[in-house]
């Protein structure tokens, strides 16, 4: 097998092996980069983890990351990684683990990981989000891979007609993306922890009204809020601020049912050409 094809299958990509008491090694994956850098998700999928590892050598039984919180401190790098995990608690109903993620001994990404269980087919109490009104899957705008995004090759992605002006080079009103994002990795469909990923595929939001391709994020935190029962889910990702270089982008992702399997928030540094 040739180092391209390591790590296609996001198991395999984000899979941390133990080096000694709270520590893991990780190789990150070619496969799952944007400008060459580790996708946000990808490294949520690879922090949840090694904090998933940790808790059960203190005898957690949560095996869910249903909160990650994550600071991007410094741009991380394909190939080897170590991870340094400390397990803040271990309760009744959740867990948390502080998780680091260093290469050359420098922290290059910090998570403090919320653990729980959650069970297939729960009934939602209260819900306040809608999920997009979609044209068929046949009918969308497939985003192919590019060389500024090798997940691309494994990611599905199809946007909505009426949210792709900007990739024929047209600006539009809105700060939002709406669209059917489907795990095309050779080995799953959407679950419960891979669905950390899912929260950070979309393109950035900012692209519709002009931005460049340079939408590095600073702090991710994403809530898993149901275990995912479709191949495909419905998409939406939109900005409420763009201001003073940063963006303050949301995520919202749904099952065939409408209703809300996870949700993200990022704050990510923001170009426009004409601020180049």
């Amino acid at each position: 097998m040739t180092s391209t094809e390591i790590g296609r299958a996001l198991r395999d990509a984000a899979a941390v092996d133990p080096a000694g008491p709270g520590i893991f090694h990780v190789d990150l994956s070619p496969h799952y980069t944007v400008m060459g850098r580790p996708n946000g998700g990808y490294l949520q999928c690879v922090m949840a983890n090694a904090a998933t590892a940790a808790a059960s050598g203190h005898g957690s039984y949560h095996l869910h990351a249903t909160s990650i919180a994550t600071n991007f401190v410094h741009s991380a790098d394909v190939g080897p990684a170590q991870i340094l995990t400390e397990v803040r608690r271990v309760g009744r109903g959740v867990s948390f683990v502080h998780v680091t993620l260093l290469q050359n001994e420098v922290a290059k990404v910090e998570s403090l990981v919320t653990l729980g269980i959650m069970h297939e087919g729960s009934i939602a109490r209260y819900v306040d989000a809608v999920a997009p009104a979609l044209a068929p899957i046949k009918e969308c705008h497939q985003i192919p891979e590019g060389a500024g995004a090798t997940y691309m090759s494994v990611v599905d992605l199809r946007l909505d007609p009426g949210c792709v002006k900007w990739w024929f080079g047209e600006h539009a009103e809105r700060a939002e993306l709406k669209g059917w994002i489907r795990l095309d990795d050779g080995n799953a469909s959407w679950d419960a922890w891979n669905v950390l990923f899912a929260c950070d595929a979309m393109p950035p939001a900012t692209m519709p009204v002009g931005s460049s391709g340079w939408v590095p994020t600073l702090q991710l935190t994403s809530y898993v809020r149901r275990i995912p029962r479709d191949e495909w889910l419905r998409a939406r990702q939109w900005c409420l601020v763009i201001a003073d270089g940063t963006v303050d982008e949301r995520c919202e992702l749904f099952d065939s049912k409408g209703e809300l399997v996870a949700c993200s928030s990022q704050l990510a540094m923001v170009r426009f050409p004409s601020a180049d």
